[in-house]
């Protein structure tokens, strides 16, 4: 799917993937693009829905700090691949 922006950098997306994903997404800037990632209200509940109480008991300062540093690596590691892949 392919859209553009309008003339104040606004992108509208189709009704079935607001239905389908919801109304608020989190923006992030990669080395070679940008993602868009759906947002529930409670993320905390949307991560228990998707996977059950698999982290039941856990705090959730440290599950977002563990989060945050596996993103980090795989943004490095995509980093270096495509650095590789240009040499």
């Amino acid at each position: 799917m392919s859209k553009s922006t309008d003339e104040r950098g606004r992108i509208y997306l189709p009704k079935e993937v607001r239905k389908r994903f919801g109304e608020r997404y989190r923006i992030v800037e990669l080395p070679s693009h940008v993602a868009l990632f759906p947002v529930d209200e409670d993320p905390l509940e949307g991560l228990r829905d998707a996977v059950g109480d698999a982290f039941e008991g856990a705090d959730a300062a440290d599950l977002k700090r563990e989060t945050r540093e596996a993103i980090t690596r795989e943004v490095q590691e995509e980093a270096e691949s495509r650095t590789k892949t240009e040499e």
